[in-house]
């Protein structure tokens, strides 16, 4: 018994990441970056988005990969629910813009509806304490390959008072997006 209960613990502590992603509470990093929605290149603020109401910035490994696929499918089926309860929602990832603006566009994904920004040096993913690695020789759903980095999967529910009112990470992609769904419907105002 001793052996095993040793093992556990061992195992959860290798699966534990040496890294703390910000937390529930923390101020989140204010941060410009080039976008793409539907296609189209813009930049998005999270100051200015902020300004609208609480904001939703989900960190992805990178576009076209089986998990970010789902996700941003995800996503962009419950936007309007997103919308409703007053909160817009950034994906952001290691890609550069021009993939992404592919990957905005694209009906089965990001579908025109979800705008994803490029971190391409991993500047706002380690801000915001997230483990960045790379992952040489990775090709992605289409079979090109991926020359980036990879930011972990992680999610953020930023409140309008730039706090982070809630982290949510360690979980499947769509589950994700309905966990990030149900904290910013907590958020919207009662009516």
């Amino acid at each position: 018994m001793k052996r095993l209960l040793h093992g556990l613990l061992v195992l959860s502590a290798i699966s534990l990441p040496a890294y703390a992603a910000l937390k529930s509470g923390d101020t989140a990093p204010v941060f410009d970056a080039q976008a793409a929605l539907a296609g189209k290149e813009f930049k998005f603020s999270l100051k200015e988005a902020l300004a609208k109401g609480p904001v939703v910035v989900y960190f992805y490994p990178s576009a076209y990969t089986g998990g970010c696929n789902v996700q941003a499918h995800t996503f962009s089926v419950n936007m309007e629910k997103f919308k409703a309860a007053g909160a817009t929602v950034v994906g952001v990832s290691l890609d550069s813009i021009d993939r992404l603006k592919d990957f905005s566009a694209d009906p089965e994904y990001c579908a025109g509806k979800l705008p994803v920004a490029s971190d391409a040096d991993g500047k706002i993913a380690k801000a915001y304490n997230l483990d960045v690695k790379h992952y040489p020789g990775m090709k992605d759903t289409r079979g090109t390959e991926i020359t980036h980095d990879f930011a972990e999967r992680t999610t953020f529910v930023v409140t309008q008072d730039g706090k982070i009112a809630e982290t949510i990470g360690g979980v499947k992609p769509d589950e994700n997006v309905n966990l990030t769904l149900t904290a910013v419907q907590k958020l919207a105002p009662k009516s």
